[in-house]
């Protein structure tokens, strides 16, 4: 892929990053058990579908011009012993979204939060290798200094024959 491509695909990422989970847009049940948010603008479109809540699988998929060009999957959650802790789980998951919402997604790839985010007693992390092309990666959450919430993720580009 050339680079306009590239940069033309991460600004859209960070747009529909912006307009969708982090943002609190509208989710929609797909009737399969996930729940779905999407943006479409112009030529491209992006769906986040995932599932779960302690612990939780989703993908990312951009489609240009109808065909898949980019996809993301992450999975992970709470530490076991908060399973159940709904309150808790919700400050964590609000503070997630503050996380995704930092940081620069339209000028340079940033395929969660940024690198590190930090507010009041929660702390956010994100290592990753790669580009946008190919990446992987791990995010957690802290919560007074104790990790609460970790996701893996790896994804790129999707190439067709």
């Amino acid at each position: 892929m050339n680079e306009n491509f590239k940069k033309e695909l991460n600004e859209f990422l960070g747009r529909a990053a912006l307009a969708t989970y982090a943002g609190s847009g509208p989710e929609a049940d797909s009737g399969t058990g996930f729940s779905e948010l999407e943006f479409k603008e112009g030529d491209w479109l992006y769906k986040d579908s995932y599932t779960g809540f302690f612990q939780s699988w989703g993908r990312e998929v951009v489609w240009y011009k109808g065909e898949p060009v980019w996809n993301s999957l992450y999975g992970g959650g709470m530490r076991k012993e908060f399973y159940g802790n709904e309150q808790f789980a919700h400050e964590t998951f609000t503070f997630l979204k503050k996380a995704m919402l930092a940081g620069e997604k339209i000028e340079e790839f940033q395929p969660r939060g940024p690198r590190e985010f930090k507010e009041e007693e929660w702390g956010y992390t994100c290592e990753w290798g790669g580009d946008i092309e190919n990446f992987r990666g791990d995010e957690k959450i802290s919560h007074k200094g104790d990790v609460v919430f970790t996701h893996h993720f790896f994804g790129g580009f999707v190439r067709s024959v």
